[in-house]
């Protein structure tokens, strides 16, 4: 069974093919990570999963449904969610309310900004069960601005988990986060495996071989190689074209 389907995504900007021809798979509760150098297409990738970009070419099926032509929205409320770029922080609200404020728009209500969301009790049992995931609980009354960067990171992810997603898009999530918050981070979605589906977008290798299932490399828009992570490691073709270049990237 497959929960993501990519099939022969392509994307191009003028002569530039930036997305070529991709074709891969995630199966139901599997951490997938996309590895590759700057500039390989990375970003461009998630763009058009998420529904941000439209590919060229190809299709992009969730669960066998094609969503290729829907738009970023339809994709969040059918269950493709993209972290860290899913939505904007209110960094004046507590971290309770931003995350009770992605439920209430998930369950098809508009947002009521100036409304005290978090109090209605199934906004706030669904909230609090996101933040619980992403280990924020203790935080929840905490405005959002005074977090730390990495608590910033899990707040972003609390928010994404309580769009209840069947695929995670982590797009770079250890971005700008160090040392023991990177490791508590890394320890989070380790905990989660098995229980959500994750495509994993990250530079930091270490972290990338410590949760993915499989590993696919992503050059020059096109996937060269996909495989178990110390296969993809050991892959003299992969460390040419990628880790022996940036292996401390």
């Amino acid at each position: 069974m497959t929960r993501l389907q990519i099939n022969n995504l392509s994307k191009r900007y003028g002569s530039l093919m930036v997305t070529d021809d991709v074709t891969l798979d995630v199966a139901p509760g599997e951490v997938h990570a996309i590895i590759g150098p700057n500039g390989a297409g990375k970003t461009t990738l998630v763009a058009q999963l998420s529904g941000e970009l439209r590919p060229d070419a190809g299709r992009i099926l969730l669960d066998g449904r094609d969503v290729t032509h829907l738009t970023m929205p339809c994709r969040t409320l059918l269950g493709l969610a993209r972290s860290f770029q899913i939505t904007q922080i209110l960094p004046g609200f507590t971290v309770l309310e931003n995350v009770a404020m992605a439920v209430q728009a998930h369950q098809g209500s508009s947002f009521r900004f100036f409304a005290a969301v978090a109090q209605e009790e199934a906004l706030n049992v669904a909230a609090l069960n996101a933040l619980q995931e992403a280990g924020l609980a203790e935080r929840a009354q905490m405005q959002a601005s005074i977090l730390s960067h990495g608590e910033h990171r899990r707040l972003e992810l609390a928010i994404a988990l309580a769009t209840r997603p069947r695929v995670l898009l982590l797009d770079e999530p250890l971005a700008g986060v160090g040392g023991e918050e990177a490791q508590n981070f890394v320890a989070r979605l380790k905990s989660m495996k098995g229980r959500f589906t994750m495509l994993l977008i990250e530079h930091d290798m270490d972290a990338v071989f410590a949760l993915a299932d499989r590993v696919s490399v992503l050059v020059d828009g096109q996937i060269v190689a996909t495989g178990p992570p110390d296969n993809i490691r050991s892959d003299p073709k992969v460390r040419t074209a990628y880790l022996g270049e940036e292996e401390s990237v």
